[in-house]
This record gives C-alpha cells, sequence and structure tokens, in this order.
C-alpha cells in the first residue's frame, strides 16, 4: 500500500474512532412499548384497545445466548432506545471500517 493510500486510510479510521468515541451508551437488543389487560371483565381494558394498561417498556436481548426480558421505567426507555441506537450505528461503522481496510490491503491499485 502506497504512503497515500495507508493516510487516507488512517485519516478514515481515526474519524469512525471519534463518532465511536462519542457514544456514552450501547446496548444490543430491542425496546417494545407495550399495553396490557388485567384479565378483570368488568375492567374497560377487556372491551377497549384504548383502555389498556400502560405502557410498559420491555427492554429484550441476548445475554450469554439467552433471551432476556425486562420491563424497565418510562423514564429509562430513552436512554435504553440510544444505547440500542448506538449499538447500531457501531455496527454499520465497524462494517464500514471493514470495506474500508480490504479494500486498501488487498485490491490492486489504480495506475
Amino acid at each position: 500500500m502506497s504512503k497515500p493510500n495507508r493516510r487516507r486510510l488512517r485519516q478514515r479510521t481515526q474519524a469512525l474512532r471519534r463518532e465511536i468515541a462519542a457514544m456514552d451508551f450501547v446496548s444490543s437488543g430491542t425496546l417494545l412499548n407495550r399495553t396490557k389487560t388485567c384479565g378483570r371483565p368488568s375492567c374497560p381494558c377487556a372491551t377497549d384497545p384504548k383502555a389498556r394498561h400502560g405502557p410498559y417498556f420491555e427492554f429484550n436481548r441476548r445475554v450469554d445466548g439467552r433471551l432476556v426480558h425486562r420491563v424497565i421505567p418510562a423514564g429509562l426507555a430513552p436512554q435504553v432506545r440510544q444505547a440500542i441506537e448506538n449499538y447500531r450505528k457501531i455496527q454499520g461503522l465497524l462494517a464500514e471500517w471493514e470495506r474500508e481496510t480490504v479494500k486498501e490491503l488487498l485490491e490492486p491499485e489504480s495506475t
């Protein structure tokens, strides 16, 4: 690899690293916003979907190969949502980093 190509790769990967370093929270998983029925036939939630209880926020992710579910407080939901978005963004940035690396290391230079 020529020095200009290596320099370009180094600049691009440094930009990717800065983008990753700027993120506070990172987590895989999904966040679901659910409403529920209580099971009492006399409760309005039994017949009216708009009267269901909630919303409840369920955070689901894999831990050691097992799916783990957790109900989280509504106030924590925005942070968890951001952590999931950050995780997905990091995955995309790492894929880009890999593409750039392979392109620079393994593809022949144009002359």
